[in-house]
């Protein structure tokens, strides 16, 4: 089997090619170019340097959000029309499983944390055990402040990683009380690599959509939206 990971949900774009044992490539950029000018130049890198066709990838993983707007819609737009040309399913991967991935194996309570801004962020709570992948808590939109209290609630030691480690670490450093720590730097944003780990275990249970079905899940509305829907209340 082989995977097709694409992760465009925040400032990183990355893709990566994987097998059930192997990751065959992985292209990831942290820059200044929007994702539409790099991922999919990115996929054909890899596909050439691994020597395969796209023809011969079974299915396309996808982070499936939150995120930024702009960013999910374009890795959707990409994964959905590789997947319509290709007749291959996508598998959504949940943003903030995604992210939890890269600490793969580690003790403790896994942290994703995105800057959603107005002092929110989008997360989750995650940990690994001896069977796997654990959702302690799904992926939520909530003020920075309440994840800390649910992350102290649990009791014990936790790893932040993501961009909101960078726009919320000195409350994070202050309000944690449990023994914290922060994900390494080749660990801790969005990798295409670490998407592919959990898509496949999403595979393996059967969490596959058509092309045509897919469609990011943005988990709040846009600032565009809630702009108008402040506005129309106003006007009431």
């Amino acid at each position: 089997m082989k995977i097709l990971a694409i992760e465009s949900s925040g400032l990183v774009a990355s893709c990566a090619i994987v097998t059930e044992d192997t990751m065959l490539a992985e292209y990831t950029v942290n820059f200044k170019k929007t994702h539409s000018q790099t991922l999919l130049p990115m996929v054909d890198e890899i596909v050439s340097m691994v020597g395969i066709e796209l023809k011969e990838i079974d299915a396309i993983a996808v982070s499936a959000g939150p995120g930024s707007f702009t960013g999910l819609r374009i890795g959707s737009a990409t994964a959905k029309g590789l997947g319509l040309a290709l007749n291959k399913p996508i598998i959504p991967v949940p943003t903030t499983q995604g992210i939890a991935a890269n600490l793969y194996g580690a003790e403790g309570i896994i942290c994703p944390l995105m800057d959603a801004r107005r002092n929110q962020v989008y997360t989750g709570l995650y940990r690994y055990n001896k069977d796997g992948f654990s959702i302690v808590e799904d992926q939520m939109a909530v003020l920075v402040d309440e994840i800390i209290e649910k992350v102290n609630a649990l009791g014990e030691p936790v790893t932040y990683l993501g961009d909101g480690v960078e726009a919320f670490a000195t409350i994070l450093k202050e309000k944690t009380t449990v023994p914290f720590s922060f994900a390494p730097l080749h660990a801790s944003k969005q990798r295409a690599g670490a998407l592919a780990t959990r898509a496949i275990e999403l595979y393996e249970n059967g969490v596959t959509e058509t092309a045509a079905e897919h469609e990011p899940d943005y988990l709040r509305l846009s600032q565009a939206e809630r702009e108008l829907k402040e506005k129309q209340a106003g006007e009431k």
